[in-house]
């Protein structure tokens, strides 16, 4: 056995004699590799997903909130909001909403007393709100000056909204709020960077100061789009251009920001997933160590007859070595494919896109390699240390 070809076939066929031990020892390093190959994949899955979504909706919608009533019971921002807003030069385009509070929605009077409990979003809103949003309706149309001017009682629904309700398109249909009785003029499309909206109703201001409110219609929300990589310092501008140093206080957000904490989560959560693999792959090396140990003992005979007929303890040791290292590349190949799958059926449940880097595979396959080898370094040396008559006894 001059080769190291010779060399590889006796390692491979010493695992391939003993086919439940070796697929013992397949586990550690396979179960190990799977879960870091799964953990990295649907993060990355789910990241790709995300910066999809954040190119489509765009990171500059800024919302900017009355963060202080001082007596009244709703936060209000001033009268002229929105103009005030449209001073900042990186703004780009605003749109007013106002929360109306303890408004009780219900598809239909006799539904009141169950839908007393469902808290149902009430703005309203002026006519520029979808182009700030850049959503579209998904049927009929939004509020129009018509509907301003007029006093019109028509009303918007988010997409959520109407789900729950079982609006068909459409359908001529009422809604009633605190039992004033609406017209559904329009469905909202899914607003992916304020879910909120999604339940929400949306009526004119001038609707809103008939029906619901005894005080002077005031702002408590703006929607805001600044221009690209502006977001920072338009958010920061809006405070100070909105409340004017006033009384008044204003708080900004930026809304795709709440995208990337979900990220940042998502990534803690792979860290989480990667430290339990790695785990994994060494308390599989550790089961390696010892399995392979046991190992040493019952071959013993075969180590001593080869000993007898002039294999050094350099060919002995290289054997039992190849074999971890098969084992690792075995139980590495295994575990990637695995985790491939892993990756495949979780992105096709959640509706990502699959994705994984291309030097994943590679590397996990070579941690399994190197743990399997370190694990075999002990049962290799013990292996090269027996003497031809101490196999004797051990046999």
């Amino acid at each position: 056995m001059r080769t190291f070809r010779d060399l590889f076939q006796v390692a491979i066929g010493g695992l391939f004699a003993r086919k439940v031990r070796t697929v013992l020892l397949l586990l550690g390093p396979m179960i190990g590799v799977a879960a870091i190959i799964a953990a990295v994949g649907l993060t990355d899955s789910a990241k790709g997903d995300l910066k999809a979504k954040v190119r489509q909706l765009g990171t500059n919608l800024i919302v900017a909130t009355a963060a202080s009533s001082f007596g009244t019971e709703t936060p209000t921002l001033p009268e002229d909001a929105v103009a005030r807003a449209e001073t900042v030069r990186t703004v780009e385009k605003v749109s007013a909403v106002v929360s109306l509070s303890d408004i009780t929605v219900s598809p239909y009077a006799e539904a009141e007393e169950q839908y007393e409990t469902i808290p149902v979003p009430v703005m309203a809103a002026d006519t520029s709100l979808p182009n700030v949003l850049e959503v579209d309706l998904v049927e009929g149309r939004w509020l129009n000056d018509f509907d301003e001017n007029e006093v019109s009682r028509g009303a918007v629904i988010g997409l959520g909204l109407a789900r729950e309700i079982e609006y068909l398109p459409g359908e001529p249909r009422t809604i009633e709020l605190d039992g004033v009785r609406y017209g559904v003029i329009g469905v909202l499309d899914e607003v992916e960077l304020d879910p909120t909206l999604d339940n929400a109703v949306f009526i004119t201001f001038s609707a809103a100061d008939a029906d619901f409110l005894a005080d002077d219609v005031l702002p408590t929300q703006l929607y805001v789009r600044s221009f690209d990589g502006e977001e920072e310092v338009t958010a920061d501008a809006l405070r100070t251009a909105i409340s004017l140093g006033g009384s008044k206080e204003v708080a900004t957000e930026i809304k795709s920001e709440a995208l990337e904490l979900a990220a940042q989560s998502d990534r803690q959560l792979q860290l989480i997933v990667v430290s339990m693999g790695l785990l994994a792959i060494i308390v599989g090396g550790i089961g390696i160590a010892n399995v392979m140990s046991i190992s040493v003992i019952q071959r013993s005979t075969e180590i001593g007859i080869r000993r007898a007929l002039g294999h050094t303890r350099k060919i002995i040791a290289g054997q039992f070595l190849l074999e971890s290292a098969a084992v690792g590349l075995m139980g590495g190949i295994l575990g990637v494919g695995l985790g491939m799958l892993a990756i495949f059926v979780g992105a096709s449940i959640a509706g990502w896109v699959f994705t994984m880097a291309t030097w994943l595979p590679l590397a996990g396959i070579i941690l399994a390699i190197v743990v399997s080898m370190t694990a075999g370094i002990y049962p290799a040396w013990r292996a090269a240390r027996l003497e031809p008559l101490e196999t004797l006894r051990l046999g």
